[in-house]
């Protein structure tokens, strides 16, 4: 058992965290219960301490009560919202994770951890709120949201030319779109192209992060809230009813509980969507777009990513290149972000020292195009020069080995064998990550034939 220090000691921590704790032993009665959980339960600490769960909470039975269920069952329960009436009859809407306590592999008791699911509820309504607050007014209003065109997607490679151009061709169907691409490859700036050119393009964009919402507001966030659904809660619209004509980008969707992308699958099928805590059905006319910064294999294989969902999403799917696979681009957007910034800054910066110029090329940028704006931005607001110099580069790029810029590489840079050796290599990877992996496909978009595809990829 644990000694006196033990138990003042644990005591003392359970008291310090910033969330609702509530411990009972086998027979049901709490022997430790912190401030948190009483402010989340509307009640007094003694009014909790010492007495038995149904006796604190009367409107609790033995299969409702979470608690109970963990020490009858010695098996823990994550996540699950309860709603119950406290003592004095005000009702408490609580996330629970709720774990049995074994001491020499027998139960002597149950911890529960609590979330006031009634304040998330709250950021969830203000978040809609926000939302709304952008949509309402004009149609104009609602076509401001959308910044990007094709036009702002800058780029001479032309496996990405031809990726926007098809784009374009299908932006006027209505059916989804799922778009994968590392970040920093412009995603958004993509899918609002796509808006952009759809013929819903004078109607709502709505974007939204499903990684930046907890899971637990999601649902609402999507879908809307109806009045009596839990505490305080009226009648609200969420981003599908906001979006209703328009187009719903829904970003990191791998990052969307299994769960609910059941329900987003059954509203690509029938354009039906029900409100958290209604039975009422409601029709929506939004055209989804998803977008995924992993694979979808990867996704797929992992079980982040619903096959049923996929394979509805997969109507029309992009894949957008890293600026590593796209390397005459990098020049390129180098001296469109050097004007950008030259006129916002007031210089008059020209182009890259060549020691620089070969840092760029042999350097990979993980983190795609907005590195290397972003790089460019630092860069030009340090640098006291004529060009952009490899001094100039932020601390953590400066300290990378500076490939290539010795006098031998810069005759290796220009060997015409290797840079063709490259080039080939770069082709014919962008043509497979569009096929995704499909060796017939690729060889079409290559314009050789499929044995000489092969025999490439052997030797390689």
């Amino acid at each position: 058992m644990l000694t006196a220090l033990t138990q003042e000691v644990l005591t003392a921590i359970l008291k310090g965290i910033d969330e609702g704790i509530h411990v009972v032993n086998t027979e049901g009665v709490t022997i430790f219960y912190n401030e948190v959980a009483a402010i989340h339960d509307g009640m007094d600490i003694k009014e909790v301490q010492g007495k038995h769960l149904l006796e604190a909470f009367p409107s609790l039975t033995e299969e409702s009560s979470t608690l109970l269920k963990v020490i009858k069952s010695g098996k823990p329960i994550y996540n699950q919202t309860q709603i119950y009436m406290n003592l004095h009859g005000t009702r408490i809407d609580t996330m629970n994770t709720t774990l049995p306590i074994f001491l020499e592999d027998k139960i002597i008791g149950a911890v529960e951890i609590a979330k006031d699911y009634s304040r998330m509820k709250l950021l969830a309504e203000r978040l809609l709120d926000l939302q709304k607050g952008l949509n309402k007014g004009s149609k104009k209003k609602a076509v401001k949201q959308v910044t990007y065109t094709f036009n702002e997607l800058l780029t001479v490679n032309p496996a990405f030319q031809n990726l926007k151009d098809e784009a374009k061709k299908l932006a006027k169907s209505d059916a989804p779109i799922l778009v994968y691409g590392e970040s920093g490859t412009g995603k958004e700036l993509f899918v609002q192209g796509v808006h952009h050119e759809s013929h819903r393009s004078d109607e709502a964009f709505i974007a939204q992060n499903c990684a930046a919402i907890p899971e637990t507001l999601l649902e609402s966030i999507l879908f809307g809230t109806a009045k009596g659904s839990y505490t305080g809660a009226v009648d609200r619209k969420g981003l599908f009813e906001l979006a209703d004509g328009g187009t719903l980008f829904l970003d990191e969707l791998h990052t969307m509980p299994i769960e609910l992308q059941a329900k987003l699958l059954r509203v690509l099928e029938d354009g039906m969507i029900r409100r958290v805590g209604s039975s009422q059905s409601i029709s929506v006319n939004v055209r989804v777009i998803a977008a995924m910064n992993v694979s979808p294999s990867k996704a797929l294989q992992e079980q982040t990513l619903r096959a049923d969902l996929y394979y509805r999403l997969n109507v029309f799917t992009f894949s957008l290149i890293p600026l590593r696979n796209r390397t005459e681009d990098i020049l390129f957007l180098t001296e469109h972000f050097i004007e950008e910034f030259n006129q916002k800054l007031q210089k008059n910066i020209n182009g890259l020292e060549k020691k620089l110029e070969l840092f760029f090329m042999n350097y990979q940028w993980p983190g795609n195009v907005r590195e290397l704006k972003h790089s460019i931005e630092y860069m030009m607001n340090v640098c006291e020069a004529k060009q952009l110099r490899y001094e100039d580069l932020p601390s953590l790029l400066k300290h990378l080995p500076c490939t290539g810029t010795s006098n031998k590489g810069e005759v290796e840079n220009l060997s015409l064998r290797k840079n063709i050796g490259r080039l080939e290599k770069e082709l014919i990877r962008n043509a497979l990550e569009l096929s995704e992996g499909n060796i017939n496909q690729a060889a079409k978009l290559l314009e050789i034939p499929r044995q000489t595809l092969q025999y490439k990829l052997k030797k390689s």
